[in-house]
């Protein structure tokens, strides 16, 4: 998935995002708020450890 489908996939959860503001997240030169976390596994539909650490969930 691209930062700008991801960006539309946030900012439809209502929570605006940019490409350029996920880009800067990935590149940890914009720190990622846990608001911000949340609605980012939810638009990935995946849990936060396995997008953070890659981990499957029991």
């Amino acid at each position: 998935m691209s930062q700008r489908q991801l960006a539309g996939r946030v900012t439809a959860l209502r929570h605006p995002m940019s490409n350029t503001m996920l880009s800067r997240i990935e590149r940890a030169q914009r720190r990622c708020d846990v608001d911000d976390l949340v609605v980012i596994v939810e638009a990935l539909h995946v849990s936060a450890p396995v997008l953070l650490c890659g981990w499957p969930t029991a």
